[in-house]
Parts: C-alpha cells; sequence; structure tokens
C-alpha cells in the first residue's frame, strides 16, 4: 500500500449500507456510527504477522472499504473520522487508557483512540467510538456528559468522572454488564486533543512492540443486531443479544481460519498461522 488513494465517502457509505440523509445532524451521525460498527470488523491479523497498518486515507480505503478487511481501532476511528468530517461534522481526536481488566485506571498507557463530534444544534458534544474491540464498545455515540446514561442499540453506557491529580476532568465509560449486574470500566480519558501525528506513534508502539497484546495472538470482534463474535488467540466466544455466551476452544489451523472466514467475513493472508 502506497496511501496515494483518495478517500471515497461514496464508496464508504456503500461498505457499510448507509443509505439515510448526508446531514451534519445527530440522525446521520446516530445512522452512520451504527452502520460502521454492525459492517466492519474488529481485527489485528497486519501487526499478527509484523506489518503496521497504514492510517493513510487510500490505504484504508483499499483494505477496509475494497478489501473487505476490518482493523484496529486506529484504523475504523481513522475512517469514520474521514466520513464525518466529509459530511460537515466537526471532529476532535481524543486518546485513552483501557481499563477494562486493569488492575488501576493509570496502570496502562494511552493507546486508544476515540472521537469528539460536534453536532449542531445539540447542547454538547458526543462521544463516538467504533474501533473499539470489546463487547460492551459503543454502537452508537454517546453524550459527553457525566453522569448521563445512554441505551443504544440494546447497550447501556454511562460517564464517570475518575479521582486524579491532573488538571483536566478524567472521565470513565463503562457499559452495563447484564450477566453481572455491574457497570463496567471500559477505558478512561480526558477531553485533551491530540492529532494525526499523535495517532501514528500510538499505531507504531501498538503494532511492533513485543509485549503488545496484538503482535502476539489473533484479536478479533465482530457485532450484529443478534450477537457479538471474538476471536482471541484460539478461544471463540459467541455472546447473544440476551447475555448468553457460549465459547469454544479452536484447535487445528484449517478450523481456525474457517471461523475467521465464516464468522468474521475475512479472509486470512497468506503466510499467517493463527494457532501459531
Amino acid at each position: 500500500m502506497d496511501g496515494t488513494g483518495q478517500y471515497d465517502l461514496d464508496a464508504y457509505l456503500d461498505r457499510i449500507g448507509w443509505q439515510g440523509e448526508r446531514r451534519a445532524d445527530l440522525g446521520t451521525l446516530r445512522g452512520v456510527h451504527l452502520a460502521h460498527a454492525l459492517s466492519l470488523p474488529f481485527e489485528n491479523l497486519d501487526p499478527l504477522r509484523g506489518s503496521v497498518p497504514s492510517l493513510a486515507p487510500g490505504d484504508l480505503m483499499a483494505k477496509m472499504v475494497h478489501g473487505r478487511r476490518g482493523g484496529y481501532c486506529y484504523e475504523h476511528n481513522t475512517l469514520l473520522r474521514l466520513a464525518l468530517e466529509a459530511l460537515g461534522f466537526r471532529v476532535t481526536l481524543l486518546a485513552g487508557r483501557v481499563v477494562l481488566g486493569a488492575e488501576r485506571p493509570d496502570s496502562r498507557p494511552r493507546t486508544h483512540a476515540m472521537l469528539q463530534v460536534e453536532v449542531a444544534g445539540e447542547a454538547g458534544p458526543y462521544l463516538a467510538d467504533v474501533g473499539f474491540g470489546a463487547s460492551g464498545a459503543l454502537l452508537l455515540p454517546a453524550p459527553l456528559v457525566t453522569g448521563v446514561e445512554s441505551e443504544g442499540a440494546g447497550r447501556r453506557h454511562r460517564l464517570a468522572r475518575l479521582p486524579h491529580d491532573g488538571p483536566l476532568e478524567l472521565s470513565e465509560l463503562r457499559t452495563y454488564d447484564r450477566r453481572d449486574g455491574v457497570w463496567a470500566g471500559q477505558y478512561a480519558f480526558t477531553r485533551e486533543p491530540f492529532t494525526a501525528t499523535d495517532l501514528e506513534v500510538f499505531n507504531w508502539y501498538v503494532a511492533t512492540h513485543p509485549r503488545s497484546p496484538f503482535t502476539r495472538r489473533p484479536y478479533l470482534q465482530r457485532t450484529t443486531a443478534e450477537r457479538h463474535l471474538a476471536l482471541e488467540g484460539d478461544r471463540f466466544t459467541q455472546t447473544l443479544a440476551d447475555g448468553t455466551v457460549s465459547e469454544r476452544t479452536l484447535t487445528r489451523e484449517a478450523e481456525a481460519r474457517r471461523v475467521v472466514a465464516e464468522e468474521f467475513g475475512i479472509e486470512v493472508p497468506e503466510g499467517l498461522a493463527l494457532l501459531g
């Protein structure tokens, strides 16, 4: 990939199946966000084979739109940002620390990217994020207001304020875990603006660092209206809309490649072994 191709809003909207209005309003933001989340899978196959994914608009189009692949947070949210800006929205890049599975909020670096989107006529901005690879990810954008619960496409989220020593308010996105009946933290962030240059550094680090989970095992996610699918290493998990979870272990390479193709809609690149 050389990044020389052009960003194509029409092709992107066709890829995610959005046929609604093309206005910079809340209805369009919600519709495009949901369509993207339900159409493009999360996957780390490029870092797994030792390649740093390109964030150039042309390369994202070639891979995720025309190439029928997915990507991880930097790719997903860059692609969404390009679409939203083309539609007339004002978008600010934010960065957060993943707290899901962490001992404390500050134990991990800021390696997750998300978007703050200004919507004309709305009281405040919205948090947009189509690149968080977890079953608690946003399917619809959420108001950037502490303490306000939002529900979208069957998932519930709210922002909580966390204590810290910095000058900016620290927020944590939480999702309601129906199975355990608790609000579970997903990631923590401030509203400090970041740039595409910052994202290039995050992207390189996550795609190359030997301790990055994305360089050591396959990690794929896909959400549909009925279920959430995940492949982490050799463990394939299905979570239904009612919270029912089923898991199985993949023991053969051919089986793993078939699951990736049939369940995630991705052809595994030649020469890449999923199960090591």
